[in-house]
């Protein structure tokens, strides 16, 4: 039996760090939506043993050996919770930057474990598999969700929330940057606090609630980032220019930054003229939900 699955893009709409818990983890309240037309895709081809075979798409080569694969990982991690557990072979296509910001990695994960779920007649929000979304990884838990929602803590704390669509254009360097140094930038030692102010969660009132909700917030993140790396700078500076754009702002810990429309035609409008503007880049116009 063949399965498959879409592993969209996660884009954190707001990313404010609280601070730095004493197992050396730091303290996340992050607003996070995942892209329609930005996705790696993944299958699974039950009745053989457990490898991830073919990996294609333009950023295969940056996914990573087999060892480091985060879908080897989780289904690993739920077979070691979930006794006589149906997998088989996986093959992944790679469409999402790696090092981006956008949580490709976790959200091919988060796929595998929606995969594993279908060959086994389980539900995605069974315990045992979001006990091993969170020992896969921090971001993995709200990937496994794949739908808007309130991330928390490391990543293991997540709500669901009911958000407007929102059209963005996802704009991308194509420069990798290592989460783990841009966070080191922030200086925090364990048990230190950053800032008590948590993020806002969307209220009612379509798009206009939503972006208001991202505009209160902010990315602590993007400081540090910009400083590794200008472009990110020079991406949100670019998009923020772009017509009908209401907010621009990095993604996780970049180097995507993200600009948000009034509708999608206005965000296709926007990325074609981003082409000329900032050549070289990985655009995509798509709707976050």
């Amino acid at each position: 039996m063949l399965l498959r699955a879409r592993a969209p893009a996660k884009v954190n709409l707001t990313l404010h760090v609280l601070g730095r818990r004493a197992d050396g983890f730091h303290e996340l309240d992050s607003l996070v939506a995942f892209a329609g037309c930005a996705a790696d895709a993944l299958t699974l081809e039950t009745g053989r043993a457990l490898a991830l075979g073919a990996v294609d798409g333009p950023f295969a080569a940056a996914a990573g050996p087999d060892g480091d694969n985060l879908v080897l990982k989780a289904a690993r991690a739920a077979q070691e919770r979930i006794e006589g557990l149906t997998l088989g072979r996986f093959s992944l296509t790679k469409r999402i930057p790696v090092a981006a910001g956008l949580g490709g990695g976790s959200a091919d994960a988060g796929a595998a474990l929606r995969l594993i779920a279908e060959a086994n007649g389980l539900r995605p929000d069974d315990p045992r598999l979001v006990e091993a979304a969170e020992a896969t990884g921090s971001d993995v838990a709200v990937c496994l969700v794949s739908r808007a929602a309130m991330m928390r803590g490391r990543g293991e704390s997540v709500t669901p929330v009911a958000m407007a669509p929102v059209a963005a254009v996802l704009a991308n360097p194509l420069k990798p940057l290592s989460t783990v140094a841009v966070y080191k930038a922030l200086k925090l030692a364990a048990g230190e606090a950053f800032d008590g102010a948590p993020s806002p969660v969307p209220a009612e009132g379509g798009v206009d609630g939503a972006l208001g909700a991202v505009a209160r917030g902010r990315n602590d993140l993007e400081p540090p980032a910009c400083a590794f790396e200008p472009a990110v700078r020079v991406g949100i500076s670019a998009l923020g220019a772009s017509e009908g754009c209401r907010l621009a702002r990095m993604s996780g810990s970049g180097a995507t930054v993200f600009g948000l429309f009034d509708d999608l035609r206005a965000a296709r409008r926007a990325s074609r003229a981003l082409a000329a503007a900032l050549p070289g880049w990985w655009l995509r116009p798509t709707t976050l939900r």
